[in-house]
């Protein structure tokens, strides 16, 4: 009896009998081996309609574990987000009309497929994902419990980097996971091992007489769904490819600011994907490290003029950003009427100091864009529209990101405080590449010391958030960078306040307010004005200090909740422009500084306002931003009168604002002016996407009076060592000529030289 049909019958395990010949086993034992032998050999035969079906339900519990990896029972800090679970997930499909669900099973999958013909045993494909999943899961879990934060492609290199220390990040309770998911996976294989043996067919999928006919589908099979699957995960993330507008087809639905969420929302593995191979920018045709270089050569002669009527140095003063969330002037909002002024403080502040309005790319979103520019210089109008929100798919992943705090040399002088959650667009990461040595939140390691709320608020006030970098700022023994990134007047807008006495109404002639509208504007004016009073609180307090400090204030975006004005497209600009001021203190020679062309600017060019309001020396990088700015006052990318969305940048042309606050038509530009926005698109594009040629030219290294003295001092060694070798050149020179009138003198007769 051949093999095959011992495993179809049963007849021999184990040695059973005349094979091996040397005993028989007695009757009863004979039995209970028949028996094992039946159940373990070939005592099932399943039809194919039960391998589908057996597919589908192992690729849903992969995508299930996937999903429990980041799920959570609670937040350790209180979201503005709901938390989703798997239940919600796939609920979507028949409350919202989202598959999501769907779009994850199918790419899950296209895994398992592979698997299947490469094994080509459905028994030994079917252990190998789950156990893939479930480790993949409880990592995420880790993660998720430990940080509120997905793994991301940029964890992938920490995990060549770093693998040591991965054991530090494990939460409490991580053993009793970690014991149940090896006996878990235990079970499975186990299973998975009997039901191969107890299969008449071993679960092939390919079973052919022909090896070469077998080897080649089983070849085809596991390249088909892999390409696929390559071409899918490489393109999800770029706007208007096909996976991308398949994606948004089954109902995805990019959440970038919160990567947990996102996950929860969208799928764990759609989620991952997306963020693998984001479209950045367009490669500039005359991209190469010659340009580069002699692009900084350029503007470092630019930034040698431009310093040699400067006195001052960004690294000799403490420089304060405050990203005020949500922070603008309700009475400037079209058709809407308050019943009195939210931030007259703040106003007379910017009276008396440089301020104006700040072009936001946001409505009610894009913080972290903002945050983005302020810091880095850089434009979101550069970017490819893909490109949603650079922290969350970018900076992460690189290894070099100038950003301004950067002035003030080590990180122990660089600050930032956040009164929330420090995953959110990644954060907590991003600073350290950014040069941070601490971004103190709600959560550790570094926590924000204070975090009193205001009555019913969600969110810690600015007052707090303020009270905590002051308390740095006054320890603080050298001067430093602080950034305070605040949370007060972030959505929802639902009446948290006691004893608000705002209202708000439509004006005249124009269209009428909803009354939950009406309500969330209260809401909201009574946020600014409690902003209005923490801020002129802070600078008093900062007016105390004995060492310069100037502060950069400004409004990130709009609220979301003018739906009446937002309906209008003409109040697209007014919609999109927010407050901001840049103010010295008593100890600064920058006090009562009031530039004259402030009045519209954007994010992207704080930098180098507060260099030319402190009369502070310049970086060629901050040359040519300053170049810029004096043809382009202010610019941004397409804007929209809605809550901003993640799957691209709106449609549309950039913003161009002159120093009027009037929008300019691109096609009219001169050549300088071309020439300016061509280099910016170099400039960006060799930072975030290119080789970073600019790295070590000193185009972004910021002027400090030890670097210029170690520079005079090293000019003053080169000229006096010019001037000894002139000196012993001429001193040569003088012996040389001296010589040949000794020796005539010799050659003449005794008389003549008594005669002399």
């Amino acid at each position: 009896m051949g093999d095959a049909e011992r495993e179809l019958t049963g007849a021999t395990v184990d040695g059973g009998l005349g094979d091996r010949g040397t005993r028989t086993p007695s009757g009863r034992q004979s039995r209970h081996r028949s028996r094992v032998g039946f159940l373990l050999r070939g005592s099932m035969a399943l039809p194919t309609w039960a391998y589908a079906l057996l597919f589908v339900v192992f690729d849903a519990l992969a995508v299930a574990m996937l999903q429990w990896g980041v799920t959570l029972e609670s937040s350790r800090v209180a979201l503005s987000n709901p938390l989703i679970g798997f239940w919600g997930f796939v609920s979507a499909m028949w409350t919202d009309r989202r598959f999501v669900f769907v779009l994850n099973l199918l790419a899950i999958g296209l895994v398992y497929l592979a698997l299947l013909f490469l094994t080509n045993r459905f028994w030994a494909a079917t252990p190998i994902l789950l156990v893939a999943s479930a480790l993949i899961a409880v990592i995420e879990h880790f993660k998720v419990v430990s940080r509120y934060e997905t793994v991301l492609p940029s964890d992938l290199d920490f995990l060549h980097a770093d693998a040591g220390n991965i054991v530090t990040f494990l939460p409490a309770g991580s053993l009793w996971t970690i014991v149940s998911t090896v006996i878990v996976i235990a079970l499975v294989v186990l299973v998975c091992i009997l039901l191969g043996r107890a299969d008449r067919w071993k679960g092939r999928v390919v079973t052919c007489g022909n090896k070469r006919l077998g080897a080649s589908l089983r070849l085809a099979g596991v390249l088909a769904p892999v390409l696929v699957l390559a071409l899918f995960m490489s393109a999800v993330g770029t706007y208007g490819s096909w996976a991308n507008s398949f994606a948004r087809w089954m109902g995805d639905q990019p959440s970038m600011w919160d990567s947990v969420y996102d996950s929860q929302r969208n799928g764990t593995f759609v989620s991952f994907s997306r963020q693998l191979n984001p479209k950045v920018m367009d490669r500039p045709a005359d991209y190469s490290e010659a340009t580069m270089k002699s692009l900084s050569r350029r503007y470092a002669k630019d930034a040698a003029a431009i310093n040699a009527d400067r006195s001052a140095y960004m690294n000799e003063s403490t420089v304060v950003y405050i990203l005020s969330e949500s922070f603008s002037d309700p009475t400037r909002v079209p058709g809407l009427q308050v019943n009195m002024d939210p931030m007259p403080k703040i106003r007379s502040i910017k009276r008396n100091t440089t301020s104006g309005y700040m072009l936001s790319s946001g409505y009610g979103g894009g913080t972290a864009n903002m945050e983005f520019m302020a810091l880095s210089g850089l434009s979101m109008a550069n970017f490819d529209p893909s490109l949603t929100s650079p922290y969350q798919q970018v900076v992460p992943d690189l290894k070099w990101m100038p950003t301004v705090n950067q002035a003030w040399g080590a990180p122990e002088n660089s600050q930032a405080f956040h009164p929330y959650e420090p995953s959110m667009y990644s954060r907590a990461q991003n600073y350290k590449t950014f040069g941070f040595s601490r971004f103190y939140s709600l959560a550790g390691p570094d926590v924000i010391d204070h975090q009193d709320k205001i009555d019913r608020s969600q969110y810690v006030s600015d007052k707090s958030a303020y009270d905590s970098a002051l308390e740095e700022m006054r320890s603080a023994k050298s001067d430093q960078f602080v950034e305070v990134i605040t949370m007060q007047n972030h959505m929802p807008y639902n009446d948290w306040y006691n004893g608000n006495t705002f209202q708000v109404s439509a004006a005249d002639g124009a269209l009428p307010l909803g009354d939950d509208e009406a309500n969330s504007i209260r809401t909201y004016a009574k946020g600014v004005n409690l902003t209005d009073h923490a801020t002129r609180s802070f600078l008093y307090s900062i007016d105390q200090l004995k060492k310069p400090v100037t502060v950069v204030f400004y409004g990130d975006h709009l609220p979301g909740i003018y739906n009446t004005a937002g309906a209008d497209q003409s109040n697209s600009l007014a919609l999109h422009l927010t407050d901001y001021f840049i103010w010295s203190n008593q100890a600064s020679p920058a006090r009562d500084v009031n530039l004259s062309d402030s009045q519209y600017t954007s994010p992207n060019f704080f930098a180098t306002q507060a260099a030319e309001h402190m009369d502070a020396k310049v970086s060629p990088y901050q040359a040519f931003l300053t170049r810029l700015r004096g043809k382009v006052s202010a610019m941004e990318p397409p804007v929209v009168n809605q809550v901003q969305g993640w799957e691209r940048i709106p449609e549309g042309q950039t913003i161009y604002l002159d120093a009027q606050g009037k929008p300019m038509d691109a096609r009219g530009f001169d050549e300088s002016t071309k020439q300016l926005l061509h280099d910016y698109q170099l400039i960006q594009y060799d930072i975030m996407v290119g080789k970073q040629y600019l790295k070590g030219t000193g185009f972004m290294t910021t002027p400090t009076r030890a670097g210029d003295e170690a520079v005079a001092r090293k000019a003053q060694q080169q000229a006096q060592k010019r001037a000894q070798q002139l000196a012993q050149q001429l001193a040569r020179q003088q012996e040389g000529a001296a010589k040949p009138q000794s020796a005539e003198q010799e050659a003449q007769p005794p008389a003549a030289k008594s005669a002399q």
